[in-house]
């Protein structure tokens, strides 16, 4: 299997790999020249070991609502996605900038209202956000950090532009994949990791760990870690059991917890331990059901009238999903101006607000050119691809943004650039986007690369797990 047959002018896609038929981005030239250069059939053995080494990883995810909910394996394409040096230091300062100005933001937001009060956002829109908790007003978090995990995603255009397609600063997930492509591709690969200088990515845990340790307390001596996950059945516990393992710190989930004398213990065999930070992999809806929803099961009733008292760290802090609402996300290019004085080095993705009457009429009237999301789901629900939808889907979703227009976006269908990928015995140029990581502890650090997701189903622009996608690994070269 070879590129001489690959296209990448077709539909006027901006190709990652190539720069026109027969010639590769020189950044990518080594991999297509060892490529070439395997035996006939020798990628596609390649394909069908690294696959299996990802099932005997354990790879998984679960999604939720499948009648039988089975865990299911990854799809992963081996060949890679590689970023050029010079791109990447712009992400890396665009990341930055924004993940500092969307801090900020929550501090603000839970405190003074600086930034609503100066008419930059209206309080409608953040009293309305279910993201926004009442209980989290007045908070303040060690050292003022509140999303100390962050996944942002990012998406190309046609021309190569790099835009934020939106914030993740809850639970984000998709990092052990990332670690996890990474070993399969050096098996997978060797010659051509030890001829090209790629970034390395097993330092995470160790970052992660640096940046959950921030929060604890100098007088802490000897503090303890802990993973909260809401169990097995959760679509990324397989995450939450392998960065544990990784940071090599206790996996928990709420019944293993207590509140005792006013700090948090972890229940152990050789009694009470207690917990100085929790990395925590559920929603704030179920962190502690004497605040927040009190049929909760999930969570550890007390925990945050502890955590208020500042005898435990929560990371990412509670209340931070105000910033994943996808109608605040569209003001964050004023919160980098407001807070930071500077301009976006990263721009958002051009975004209609139905709250606002204008606004909500040229969407309805362009319902078959553009891409409608719901201001609070995640994984492709929620959503209208007009371009791809029927009328009677469109006229459909036309009464729901009517219904309740604050919960509704809109954007412009982007082209997405695509990288070669392999579909059935063919190589064909799928589309992808990028899910970087970045730890905010004593300092913002954005680690190298990230989850690229990719559509496997030719033609297809979603490219999460959920609705088919893969993955691939991120090469960021030195």
């Amino acid at each position: 299997m070879r590129f001489d047959s690959y296209d990448p002018e077709t539909q006027g896609f901006y190709d990652e790999l190539f720069i026109d038929k027969n010639q590769p981005r020189p950044e990518g030239q080594p991999l297509v020249d060892r490529i070439h250069s395997l035996p006939p059939g020798e990628l596609m053995l390649r394909q069908a070991a690294a696959s299996a080494a990802m099932y005997k990883l354990g790879a998984t995810f679960n999604v939720y609502g499948d009648e039988d909910a089975e865990d299911r394996i990854f799809p992963f394409d081996v060949i890679p996605r590689i970023v050029a040096v010079s791109e990447w230091e712009y992400l890396e300062r665009g990341l930055k900038q924004r993940i500092h100005a969307l801090n900020l933001f929550l501090d603000d937001i839970y405190h003074d209202q600086k930034i609503v009060a100066d008419g930059h956002i209206p309080l409608e829109l953040i009293e309305s956000a279910t993201g926004f908790l009442k209980p989290c007003v007045g908070l303040n978090p060690p050292g003022k950090v509140w999303c100390h995990i962050t996944g942002t995603d990012l998406v190309r255009d046609k021309a190569g532009q790099w835009f934020v397609l939106e914030d993740n600063m809850r639970c984000p997930s998709g990092i052990s994949y990332v670690l996890e492509n990474r070993r399969v591709m050096k098996n997978t690969f060797p010659q051509v990791f030890a001829k090209m200088q790629i970034q390395p990515v097993d330092e995470y845990p160790s970052r992660l760990l640096e940046a959950l340790l921030h929060l604890v307390p100098s007088q802490v001596e000897h503090p303890t870690v802990v993973v909260l996950t809401p169990g097995i059945y959760n679509s990324a516990y397989f995450e939450h059991s392998f960065l544990a393992q990784q940071m090599g710190i206790e996996l928990v989930e709420g019944q293993d917890l207590t509140v005792v004398d006013g700090y948090l213990q972890m229940r152990t065999t050789k009694g009470l331990q207690r917990v100085d930070v929790i990395y925590r992999r559920i929603d704030d809806d179920f962190i502690d059901p004497k605040v927040f929803r009190a049929d909760s099961m999930l969570g550890v009733p007390g925990l945050m009238e502890v955590y208020k008292a500042g005898r435990v760290a929560i990371a990412n802090a509670p209340g931070t999903g105000i910033a994943d609402d996808k109608v605040i996300y569209a003001y964050v290019p004023k919160m980098i101006e407001y807070y930071l004085g500077e301009e976006p080095i990263l721009p958002n993705v051009p975004t209609y607000l139905c709250w606002e009457a204008k606004q909500l009429a040229y969407v309805l009237e362009n319902l078959d050119k553009l891409v409608v999301k719901s201001a609070n789901e995640a994984g492709g629900y929620g959503m209208l691809i007009g371009p791809h939808a029927t009328e009677a889907e469109r006229e459909a979703f036309a009464i729901k943004i009517q219904e309740n227009p604050r919960n509704y976006i809109a954007q412009p269908t982007l082209c997405l650039s695509r990288v070669p990928t392999i579909l059935g015995d063919q190589i064909e140029g799928c589309h992808v986007d990028l899910r970087p990581y970045i730890l905010y502890g004593k300092e913002i650090y954005v680690h190298p690369g990230g989850l690229t997701r990719v559509a496997l189903k030719k033609g297809s622009l979603v490219v999460n797990s959920s609705q088919g996608g893969g993955s691939k690994d991120t090469w960021v070269l030195y």
